[in-house]
Formats: C-alpha cells, structure tokens, sequence
C-alpha cells in the first residue's frame, strides 16, 4: 500500500478503530452498484457515505446529524475558496456528487444558478437522496454519466460555466482519465471568461507533482491551497488572469457571513493561496497516453 496516497484513508480507519464500543461505526444502509458497494454508515453523530472497494473503506460525505448545515470535512470547505475568484457564478458544473453537499450549499448560496452535477454512479444518486438530504429542482440536476464523456459533448455544443469543480473520486483515488492534459484542456474549454476551476487532490500524494505540472501545462499559474491538518489541496484555476491578494482578501470580508453558517471562515483563506510552485517542475505531464496507471504500477 502507498502510504503517501493512502494517509487519509488510515487516519479514518485508526479513528474508527481506536473509538469506545459504545460509539462504533453502524452501518445502515447498503447500495449495490456495477462500481462499488456505497454504505451509509452512522458513528459519533455523523453520517457518513463510504465506498467499499478492495483496499478498504474510505469516507466520501459526511453530514453532522446535530447540525446539518455545518461541513465536517476540511477540503469541503476549502472548495468554497473558489469563491474569492468568481463571487457570483450563474452556471456551476460539479463532477463528483457524494452526498450533495457542495451543490446543496451552492444552491442555498447562489439560488437563481443553474447547476449541472455529473455522478458516473447511480447508486450514489440513490444514497444521496435518501439518506443525505440532496434534492434538484428545475434549475439544478444530476447527470448520470461520466464526467469526461459529459464535458466532451457539452464543449461541442458550446456550453460555458463560470465554475467548475472537480471532485470526483473512484474510491481510490481520482479516475486516471480525470487528470490528463487532454481531460483539462476540455474543461478549460467550457470556462467563461472570468470562470474558475476547483479541484480537490490529495495533498500527500505520490502524483502531487504529475497534477501540478499537468494543470500548470493547461491554464499557466494557479493558485495552491493547502490548510495544516487537511490531507487534500485545492487547486484554483482560471481562464485568465488571477486576482491579487487584496481582491481576494476584499471579497472574503464580503462573503464572510453568507459562509459562516457552514462553519467556514473565509477570512483565513487569502493568506493560504500561492501561486509558487512547490513540486518539481521536470516532471512528466500526465496525458492520455501517460496515465497515472502508469506510475503507480
């Protein structure tokens, strides 16, 4: 096992198994899909999405059942910093759905947006809905799909989004065919002109340097953001260029108290975001031919 990639993984299963009896993990409820088994499983006052896959268990979304509206995960709330590039996006791409919960709070934040979310799995729909709260409504659905067939065929038709977040995730890690130069240049393709990419990546990861290099290739500078005691990283990538340090810091004072309710502090965001590049810059882009299957094999 790579303990680079899979440090979160261990940290939740360390949790788990170091908790009271009193207080071990439930599972209620469990959903068979051609993917995966998707378990919703109940532990400390949380619920929680798991997929079940052959190297383990790893959590996908979690809601605290005291007060659903908080973000118990770090990165969740770290995608929200894609707000300090487009505080007012109309059209919302997210690929990756979990349990809901970035669209939920995008459509509670943003109500007259149109929101597309792309979910490969229908299983994962079926949880989310029962179990997590997610609902659509006529501005707002869920494609089951792919997500690299989907922005293919909307690029053909000329569809553009002013926010884009990437969080898919197989239960392993990213799909090998989500984190190629090709993959990318697509997405950067649907972008508006002041438009923002979001991508959750997992801060220890042995291919932390291919993403960067790979996302460096396709939109030039970005912004890095990574919080002591999170796992993951968020990459923030834009059509265009990016916006200093005091536009980022004026529009946190403004989004603050729309973003509080959710238990994020927006505040402490700006100082975070860097644009130097912490990995080696030699290093090989990721490509359709040059897959991450490549390296960890």
């Amino acid at each position: 096992m790579n303990l680079r990639i899979w440090s979160p993984l261990l940290c939740v299963l360390v949790l788990i198994s170091a908790a009271p009896a009193s207080a071990q993990r439930q599972v209620i409820h469990e959903e068979r899909s051609q993917y995966r088994n998707v378990l919703v499983t109940e532990f400390n006052g949380q619920r929680c999405m798991l997929f079940n896959i052959h190297r383990g268990d790893m959590n996908q979304t979690c809601i605290d059942l005291r007060n659903p509206k908080r973000l118990v995960f770090n990165y969740t709330k770290m995608s929200f910093a894609g707000l300090l590039l487009n505080p007012e996006p109309e059209r919302i791409l997210v690929a990756g759905l979990g349990g809901g919960t970035i669209p939920m709070v995008m459509r509670e934040l943003y109500p007259e947006a149109e929101i597309d979310v792309l979910e490969v799995d229908q299983a994962v729909v079926n949880v989310a809905r029962e179990f997590f709260g997610y609902q659509e409504d006529e501005k707002h659905e869920v494609h089951v799909v792919d997500a690299r067939v989907y922005i293919k065929r909307a690029g053909l038709r000329g569809d553009k989004y002013d926010y884009i977040v990437l969080d898919a995730f197989s239960g392993e890690y990213i799909p090998e065919h989500l984190l190629t130069r090709e993959f990318l240049e697509e997405v950067k393709a649907l972008l508006t002109d002041d438009g923002v990419v979001v991508a959750n990546t997992f801060a220890s990861s042995d291919l932390y340097d291919y993403e960067s290099v790979t996302y460096q290739a396709v939109f030039g500078k970005f912004y890095n953001f990574k919080r002591a005691g999170s796992g993951n990283r968020i990459i923030l990538a834009t059509n265009g260029e990016l916006p200093e340090l005091g536009d980022l810091r004026r529009r946190s004072r403004e989004l603050y108290d729309a973003l509080a309710p959710y238990d994020m502090n927006v505040l402490e965001y700006p100082p975070l975001l860097t644009t130097e590049a912490d990995w080696d810059e030699s290093t090989r882009i990721l490509t359709d031919q040059y897959s991450p299957a490549n390296l960890l094999n």
